[in-house]
């Protein structure tokens, strides 16, 4: 992975469930990992693994959806001839209405 988050980034995630309570189009979004056509928006993270967010796979913005995402797999994702996800810290975090690809409706 390119530019993989540090620890200290990934601390200031709010925690699984800790927005909940929060509407969608206001959900923080502190992360963005991509790769092509795909894109990731992480909102919350476990503190070990498992992040929520929004994801758009091979730019199909209409089905783009807000769910769980896997730190691990994100990080193995390898297309040849050797690209590996990006990705790109907000700090402070940007709201989720703030990105035009995140549908939250």
């Amino acid at each position: 992975m390119w530019n993989e988050p540090t620890q200290e980034q990934l601390a200031k995630i709010s925690r699984l469930y800790e927005t909940e309570d929060v509407p969608l189009r206001e959900k923080p979004i502190y992360l963005h990992f991509f790769i092509g056509g795909c894109d990731w928006f992480v909102s919350e993270y476990d503190g070990e693994d498992l992040f929520f967010g929004y994801a758009i796979l091979n730019n199909d913005v209409e089905m783009g959806e807000w769910g769980y995402i896997s730190f691990e797999e994100l990080k193995a994702i390898r297309i040849p001839p050797g690209f590996e996800i990006d990705c790109e810290v907000f700090d402070p975090p940007g709201k989720a209405s703030e990105f035009d690809k995140i549908r939250t409706l």
